[in-house]
């Protein structure tokens, strides 16, 4: 299946605010990760169950990328980027 990808207004800003090599791998790596197998991340509950949360780990700190997969139109969209720290709380304020 062949994705496209779109953005929440705010995803840019959020990759401003973390390091920008973490940033820059965001970009070239998890991204595109995330379009190739877009269901290989875990489903979040509650408020949140039609997103998506990936996850990984860099220098130490954990990263969290939130996502929906908008199925009919073939989009994930993209709404938040950042630490672990009060990702969800964030999160949800978001949405």
């Amino acid at each position: 299946m062949e994705y496209s990808e779109s953005f929440h207004p705010k995803f840019k800003s959020d990759l401003k605010k973390i390091d920008k090599s973490v940033a820059k791998e965001i970009k070239e790596k998890h991204l595109d990760i995330i379009l190739e197998n877009p269901l290989a991340s875990d489903t979040l509950k509650g408020k949140l169950s039609h997103l998506r949360s990936y996850h990984f780990q860099k220098n130490g700190t954990q990263y969290r990328i939130s996502y929906e997969i908008l199925e009919d139109d073939k989009i994930v969209f993209h709404y938040m980027v950042a630490t672990r720290e009060n990702f969800y709380k964030k999160l949800e304020n978001r949405i």
